[in-house]
């Protein structure tokens, strides 16, 4: 089992610096903070954003494909949520992740927690999605990995175009997922909405 640790510095360090800058932004947007209501928003702002920010450190667990498993394994509906790049406005949706085992088979919770763990950063989702199959490719060494990510972007549901339900799907197929088309087209057959 390897530690896998987050690649973010730790951000309770920088709380309270943060929870100034926090006030000090909303107040140059005319944001008076002096009301009860408003009072203590710094500091949960700053809270709130050092949590979307920081992913959980985990043990990585695989075990010996002893079984010599060959068939596709799909983990769906994984919940996601990280923050734009650009905007630093959330975006949430689901990860659905299949891969073809080969020496090794993942703990299936590892799934969720691979997700969170490049998640939890300014992202752009792109990235994300060929993030988490190239860890998983060089983590476990499968046949084959597929990761598809469908996200609703609160940058273009809440301000700009306001798109309101517009879901952005990508995907990274690496392995046999990408070279069979059979196994691509059975991987992409059992996700929700997928062909068949």
């Amino acid at each position: 089992m390897t530690a896998v640790e987050p690649e973010v510095p730790d951000p309770d360090s920088g709380l309270e610096a943060a929870a100034v800058a926090a006030k000090q932004f909303l107040e140059a947007l005319g944001v008076s903070t002096d009301g009860p209501g408003l009072r203590d928003s710094p500091g949960r702002m700053a809270r709130a954003y050092a949590e979307m920010l920081t992913p959980r450190s985990f043990e990585l667990t695989t075990f010996p494909n002893d079984e010599k498993y060959d068939e596709l394994v799909v983990v769906k509906d994984i919940p996601l949520q990280s923050l734009c790049e650009h905007h630093l406005l959330p975006f949430t949706g689901v990860a659905h992740i299949g891969y073809l085992p080969g020496e090794r088979i993942l703990g299936l919770s590892k799934f969720a927690r691979v997700v969170e763990l490049f998640a939890r950063r300014p992202q752009v989702q792109e990235r994300l999605t060929q993030q988490v199959a190239t860890w998983l490719d060089d983590q476990l060494g499968p046949k084959g990995v597929g990761v598809v990510v469908e996200a609703e972007h609160s940058c273009m549901t809440l301000r700009g175009v306001r798109a309101a339900g517009a879901v952005t799907r990508t995907s990274a197929l690496k392995g046999m997922l990408r070279t069979n088309p059979a196994t691509r087209s059975e991987f992409l057959a059992a996700l929700p909405g997928g062909p068949g």
